[in-house]
């Protein structure tokens, strides 16, 4: 008897451990679901080998394996060792891969020892991860690149999405899901299909001394054509002389125009520095974009406002049809315009201006000092910390900051007669001007960082989208008055206040002029 219940006692003991050692394991895997091995050769991984990767994804992914390898399937292996070898053809880098060390491990698999199939196994897993991570989100972190940068972080569970593919064969479909769904990354990946069958160019550089126009002689003329012809802006036979003649005018205003340049056939500084651009430097441009578009999300909202700050351009689209384009002004390179996404919250009429610290310290009390009447002339009113109004005469210099600047609602105040409101760190919105000769301008670059917008009243009146309450006539009768009136915005509109300078159209290169030069940098940046 005895012996007896020392079994039961035994046999209850085994089975209580066996419990918890199935419930800590399930903990361990909690909401990450099993991968599904094959029959190929499966090696079990030293948790030392996967925690010398420092990586807590990849102790997370092979949690799920029970740390065992899991690319014994040669199609599946196969096609992840394509995907690397061939990332460059989507902007990235295949250094960023270790794609040499993986088809090193790859041509000798059959004849690999347990540890070393074990190590390979996960150097192509946090490779493949590294790939997936790079086309959803980017390579690089834009907020610790910029200060002016204010975009949402994307979130990607790179384990659940690749899990799930390997567990029903769709690797490939992976690769297309997780990358960003608009037509401009699109038109980027086709750019860079593009540029890519270009051969290689050696035309000199052009150099510049004075216009060139049309009938005129010049020595530079004969590269000019060159690079006309090598971009494809000018076809058939030229004769290739120093004569700017009518079909090289002609080739001149197609390349001004896919670079955003005004298309009078005059070619100017600016013409020349696009014309200068190689293969390789547009090329690294398309590649920088790229990058950019992966920090932006991957899906638009219904309805929103999208502003190109180097294309000096913004459109609203609603239901994915542009129902309004207006030109734009933009920040300076000193004064650059942040790069947001947020949400249109109200239009206020007749605003008034308060200086902001920036224009107060650069602008304003160089010129008080000067002339004290500065800011009288401008509508400005001085008021103390305790809201009285202060003189000129009595404006103290050596406290400029202890003071308020306000500039009176009117036609000519420096945010015009409308500005549209949204949430931001930054205290920029949109708004009129009361430079409307500015929108003529072919660089826009010239706000302190706010978007000045061409037309607004016609936009505000779009926004509000109430006939009734809000037609042209009680607006203008609005404006007359010039009180200050808030009016909240009930449709929803995303803002994307966005940097993009290359896309394509048509089968053709469309680039932009670089306002804040940062596409060179964060080239050299990615590929570090």
């Amino acid at each position: 008897m005895t012996k007896f219940y020392f079994l039961l006692l035994l046999i209850v003991f085994i089975s209580c451990n066996k419990k918890n050692s199935e419930i800590s394991d399930s903990d361990a895997k909690k909401g990450q679901p099993a991968i599904i091995l094959t029959d190929e050769r499966i090696v079990e991984i030293d948790t030392v080998v996967i925690n010398s990767f420092k990586s807590k994804t990849l102790k997370q992914f092979y949690g799920s394996s029970e740390n065992k390898t899991v690319w014994g399937n040669l199609k599946k292996r196969k096609f992840v060792l394509s995907q690397l070898k061939n990332s460059e053809e989507l902007g990235l880098n295949q250094d960023d891969y270790n794609v040499v060390k993986l088809n090193a491990y790859e041509t000798k698999v059959s004849n690999l020892e347990d540890k070393e199939l074990a190590f390979y196994d996960l150097l192509l897993t946090y490779n493949f991860e590294k790939y997936l991570n790079h086309l959803n989100k980017g390579k690089l972190d834009p907020k610790k690149l910029y200060r002016d940068w204010a975009l949402s972080e994307k979130t990607f569970d790179v384990n659940k999405a690749l899990i799930k593919s390997f567990n029903n064969n769709k690797l490939d479909s992976l690769v297309d899901q997780i990358q960003p769904k608009s037509v401009t990354y699109k038109q980027l990946l086709h750019a860079l299909k593009i540029i890519n069958d270009f051969p290689e160019d050696n035309i000199k550089t052009i150099e510049f001394r004075e216009k060139i126009v049309l009938n005129d002689t010049n020595p530079a003329v004969l590269n000019i054509k060159k690079r006309l012809s090598y971009w494809k802006d000018m076809t058939g036979k030229d004769s290739l002389t120093s004569i700017y003649d009518k079909k090289t005018f002609e080739s001149v205003k197609k390349f001004q125009a896919r670079h955003g340049l005004i298309a009078d056939g005059i070619i100017g500084a600016g013409t020349i520095n696009a014309l200068n651009f190689s293969k390789t430097k547009r090329k690294q441009q398309i590649i920088a974009n790229l990058e950019r578009w992966r920090w932006y999300p991957n899906e638009f909202s219904e309805n929103y406002f999208i502003v190109n700050i180097p294309n000096y351009s913004l459109n609203v689209v609603e239901n994915k049809d542009t129902t309004v384009v207006r030109k734009i002004v933009v920040g300076t390179n000193k004064r650059k315009t942040p790069i947001l996404t947020s949400t249109l919250k109200s239009i206020v009429f007749n605003p008034t201006w308060t200086v902001p610290p920036t224009i107060l310290k650069e602008d304003v009390v160089p010129a008080m000092k000067r002339n004290r009447n500065y800011l009288k002339n401008k509508s400005i009113t001085i008021y103390d910390a305790k809201g009285n109004e202060v003189d000129p005469a009595n404006w103290n210099e050596n406290k400029p900051h202890s003071y308020r600047y306000v500039q009176t609602p009117g036609y000519n105040n420096s945010l015009g007669l409308v500005k549209i409101m949204f949430p931001n760190n930054y205290s920029v919105y949109l708004h009129d001007t009361n430079h409307r000769n500015y929108f003529e301008r072919h660089n826009r670059s010239l706000s302190s960082g706010c978007v000045r917008v061409e037309n607004p009243l016609e936009l505000a009146q779009h926004i509000l989208s109430d006939s009734k309450n809000w037609s042209k006539e009680k607006i203008d009768a609005l404006i007359e008055t010039k009180k200050t009136t808030s009016i909240r915005i009930t449709k929803k509109y995303t803002l994307y206040q966005w940097y993009w300078t290359a896309w394509s159209e048509k089968n053709q290169l469309i680039f932009r002029y670089d306002v804040y030069e940062l596409d060179a940098d964060l080239y050299t940046k990615l590929r570090n």
